[in-house]
Formats: C-alpha cells, sequence, structure tokens
C-alpha cells in the first residue's frame, strides 16, 4: 500500500470510522486490527458505565487517526 496520505490510508481510515479495526485490517495489520476492535466494541457494550465509553470513543479515534497515518516499512 501506498505511503501516509495516499488514497489508500484514506480508504482505510473510512473503513475504522465504520467498523473499528477494518482500516487496520485492510493494511495488513491483523493484531492491531483484532486488537483495536475487541477494545473498542468491549468499551462501546459497557457504555453505560460511562468511563469506558469515554475511553472508547477516545480509542476509536486513534483508530482512525492509525489508519489515516500509517506508513509502511521500508517506504
Amino acid at each position: 500500500m501506498s505511503g501516509q496520505g495516499s488514497g489508500g490510508n484514506v480508504l482505510a481510515a473510512i473503513c475504522s470510522f465504520f467498523i473499528p479495526g477494518l482500516g487496520q485490517l485492510v493494511q495488513g495489520r491483523i493484531l492491531a486490527a483484532l486488537l483495536f476492535c475487541v477494545f473498542i466494541f468491549a468499551g462501546y457494550a459497557t457504555a453505560w458505565l460511562i468511563v469506558p465509553g469515554i475511553i472508547a470513543l477516545v480509542l476509536h479515534i486513534w483508530c482512525i487517526v492509525d489508519a489515516a497515518m500509517f506508513k509502511a516499512s521500508g517506504e
């Protein structure tokens, strides 16, 4: 995939916006995708406790930014 700011990273960020971790999965980063997905969904599932919901929202934003700013090694 192309470098930071490329169309691929924009697509990955959009994917992560709708489904947390999907952008990382599109980029081939399976462990990051799995961790983001599990922690964000767990946070949203327990959002009725307020604090986990806030933490999940922050993680979701981080997930989107991470997908958008990713630069593959060797580029």
